[in-house]
């Protein structure tokens, strides 16, 4: 069992808090670069040095931006590492799966799926809304934009779900002895992760019906299928593809991608059908393909102790 695996008495809840400390601390260390390269930018230009978070990303060049705040991720990532290994005696696969060893065809079978819905959802919006949409594709940005994104986007999303889909998941586990708790806790933390992100202060608190619903989709989905594997595969297509694909001025990562959307944000369908009709589908694939069942006992089941 996944969530099992972390749960021992000597996991004692101040361990996780202690650790998220550490990780959190290690993105700090990795965000310097960044600081240091908009510092340096302010010396040399005499621009001013930017005081919002939009300001920030467009301060420096889009592919130098992009590359440097995910560098954070490999730090925040080597933490994540320590923590698991040295703080809590686990390996990192003990957070990964309850299986032997990593299924990457569960990986890739998620990602290709995602990618596939977001790659036709995207065109086909893009058909029926011309106007929305500018073609913004420039060869050689491009290419730096996909080496960037392919190498460091996965390591970005990859950080994210050990923190909450493997990490959290088994400290919230430790806490409550239950299994609804950190489904609910991850869930809301990760959603709320997203405070600061550009798209909440132009959407509005609605978006976080998106984000925590998110959340709770690769909750489910790493608590029905006992490891992480599907998870990582779709939020890695998600954030990669939206990276490569459809960017705006006002979206959190501000790319070199193909296509510009030039709408006025706004609360739409597109922000509540993901989580009331497109997650439920993916997960009835994901059910069929991999015979998921006894639903409630592995979403609301009691955790016992492996001493």
């Amino acid at each position: 069992m996944f969530i099992e695996q972390g749960i021992r008495s000597e996991n004692k809840f101040w361990k996780y808090l202690l650790g998220s400390g550490l990780i959190i601390l290690m993105s700090f260390i990795g965000q310097l670069p960044l600081l240091v390269a908009v510092i340096w930018k302010t010396f040399a230009t005499g621009e001013a040095y930017p005081t919002t978070n939009d300001g920030m990303m467009h301060f420096l060049e889009a592919n130098l931006t992009l590359f440097l705040l995910l560098i954070s991720f490999v730090f925040a990532f080597a933490g994540i590492y320590f923590v698991v290994k040295y703080l809590h005696n686990q390996t990192l696969l003990s957070v990964t799966t309850s299986r032997e060893k990593v299924d990457w065809s569960r990986i890739w079978f998620s990602f290709g799926l995602w990618a596939v819905f977001t790659i036709g959802s995207t065109l086909v919006y893009h058909f029926l809304n011309p106007e929305l949409y500018v073609l913004d594709f420039k060869p050689v940005p491009f290419a730096i934009l996909f080496i960037i994104a392919v190498f460091l986007v996965p390591v970005q999303t990859s950080t994210e779900e050990y923190v909450f889909r493997g990490y959290l998941m088994q400290g919230f586990g430790n806490l409550a002895k239950n299994k609804w708790f950190p489904l609910l806790m991850t869930s809301l933390i990760f959603g709320g992760m997203h405070f600061f992100n550009p798209e909440v202060s132009k959407i509005g608190n609605i978006i976080f019906v998106y984000y925590i619903g998110t959340g709770l989709f690769l909750g489910i989905v790493t608590l029905m299928d006992e490891g992480m594997e599907l998870a990582l595969g779709f939020h890695a297509a998600n954030n990669l593809i939206g990276a490569l694909l459809l960017t705006s001025d006002w979206s959190a990562f501000q790319t070199h991608s193909v296509f510009k959307d030039v709408s006025e944000p706004q609360a739409g369908y597109d922000i509540i059908m993901p989580v009331v009709l497109v997650y439920p589908l993916l997960l009835f694939i994901f059910s069929r393909k991999y015979n998921w069942s006894n639903w409630k006992e592995k979403l609301t089941g009691t955790i016992h102790f492996n001493n």
